[in-house]
């Protein structure tokens, strides 16, 4: 059960949460439909497909999109020759090749969150580190198979990843000479709390390349109350102390923040415009469905105050790229870049597929929260990925198999979410999803008309 929490610096919500939520309920799984000062439009689902249309035929649409007509709809989408075959069916992918590893090189952490998935670090287990052979097995798993300019992806993370900074350069280095002997591209990342990071850290992540993600969950205040170190005292400070380093020295590494949002932390635009004025590349928020207390995890009038918020930063993000000004909110760019390319995918990610987590004994999980979690183990670095698991989880975790996303039209951009926060949860966020995904849809509409060349478009004649 959903354990209280207090709201805390939460900005008062209006009605534009209200109007996406109305907007983008799920009336037919074959289309959805939306208007923009630029005209009306379609997005058909088979394919994540975007078509401008009059209004007769968006009225015509929306008539039995309402009604949940779906013959009446699927005669309307051949008419027009938009019909297609499916682009994607109900067979799970198979024995797809390890293109990426996370590993848990550290189970332990020295701050106190309450909400962590990974319990406060050691995964509900005794603290531990990984040791460097069991690293080195997880390289060696993760380029055993790998082709000439095919590319993989190499992640650190804990708990603190940094109680274990030797089995990190240990792994890098031979990591790189691997990638080096094939062929392969090997792009690296780390995601820490920052209260560990050194200048000697700095170099290394400068001279290496890292994508580097540091969890920030607001200004110090906010940051203190949810990040303390397990003593009590907050960790802001030291953070910020310890990334500036980075932030100015970042050319081939990219320093990134990431908010975990709880109903504490809901002021997304000042966080945002903080942590963009501090040199960060990128920020991203994601909301918090799924502690292992209860504590902090979003409710839906929560959702509606962070939907307000995020299109708070959403519309901030268009006036800036429109002005010809980066604003790198993350969630944001992600968005246009899906829209443009039309993804459409059975799965919300890699886990389970190509992406493992790895624990500090070696046992593959899933993705990185499955570390330790029965539900998600998948073998080991010894023996390799357990395909017989990997088969099941791949055929239970496929969008056509999932409840109510069959039945909406966000499926194949949402894909069924979180692996992780479902099992543990189920589905709290699926209007604010919904709701986040039309408004990306109405702003692509609007950018890629005003800022085709953003998009790689060629602007409109006239």
């Amino acid at each position: 059960m959903r354990a209280p929490s207090e709201v805390l610096a939460a900005p008062p919500a209006t009605s534009e949460a209200r109007r996406l939520f109305s907007l983008s309920a799920p009336h037919a799984p074959s289309v959805h439909l939306f208007q923009t000062e630029q005209g009306h439009h379609l997005l058909v689902v088979n394919g994540s497909r975007l078509f401008d249309v009059d209004a007769e035929v968006f009225e015509s649409l929306d008539r039995a999109r309402l009604a949940r007509d779906e013959a009446s709809l699927q005669r309307q989408l051949e008419e027009l020759g938009v019909s297609e075959a499916p682009f994607i069916d109900d067979q799970p992918v198979e024995s797809p090749p390890v293109r990426a590893l996370s590993l848990a090189v550290a189970q332990k952490c020295n701050l106190g969150c309450t909400y962590c998935y990974a319990q406060q670090g050691d995964f509900g287990g005794p603290a531990r580190n990984m040791p460097l052979r069991t690293a080195l097995d997880s390289v060696e798993l993760l380029l055993r198979d790998v082709g000439q300019g095919e590319r993989v992806n190499l992640s650190f993370l804990g708990g603190e990843p940094l109680f274990n900074r030797s089995v990190i350069r240990a792994a890098t280095q031979r990591a790189q000479e691997l990638a080096r002997a094939r062929g392969v591209s090997l792009t690296l990342s780390l995601t820490t709390n920052g209260t560990l990071l050194n200048a000697e850290d700095a170099d290394f992540l400068e001279e290496h390349g890292f994508a580097v993600t540091v969890s920030l969950d607001g200004l110090q205040e906010t940051h203190d109350r949810l990040r303390a170190f397990k003593g009590g005292q907050g960790s802001f400070a030291r953070v910020m102390e310890n990334v500036a380093p980075l932030l100015s020295r970042q050319r081939r590494m990219q320093v990134s923040a990431r908010v975990t949002v709880t109903p504490r932390n809901l002021a997304l635009r000042e966080t945002l415009d903080a942590f963009v004025d501090m040199g960060f590349h990128s920020v991203g928020f994601s909301p918090m469905l799924s502690s292992p207390t209860g504590r902090d995890e979003m409710g839906h009038a929560e959702l509606e105050l962070m939907l307000e918020q995020m299109v708070a930063c959403g519309r901030e993000f268009e006036r800036r790229l429109i002005a010809g000004q980066r604003y790198p909110f993350s969630n944001m760019v992600n968005a246009m870049r899906e829209i443009h390319k039309g993804t459409h995918r059975p799965y919300p990610c890699g886990a389970g597929a190509g992406y493992f987590g790895v624990s500090a004994s070696g046992e593959l999980a899933a993705c990185h929260r499955f570390v330790g979690d029965e539900e998600g183990a998948m073998g080991d670095v010894a023996t390799g990925v357990d395909r017989t698991r990997q088969a099941r989880w791949l055929t239970e975790r496929h969008v056509h198999r999932q409840e109510p996303c069959r039945s909406c039209w966000a499926r194949y951009m949402c894909s069924g979410g979180c692996h992780h926060e479902v099992i543990q949860r189920g589905r709290p966020a699926c209007d604010y999803i919904r709701g986040w995904l039309h408004y990306c849809l109405e702003a692509y509409s609007r950018l890629s008309q005003a800022r085709p060349d953003y998009f790689g478009l060629t602007p409109a004649a006239g």
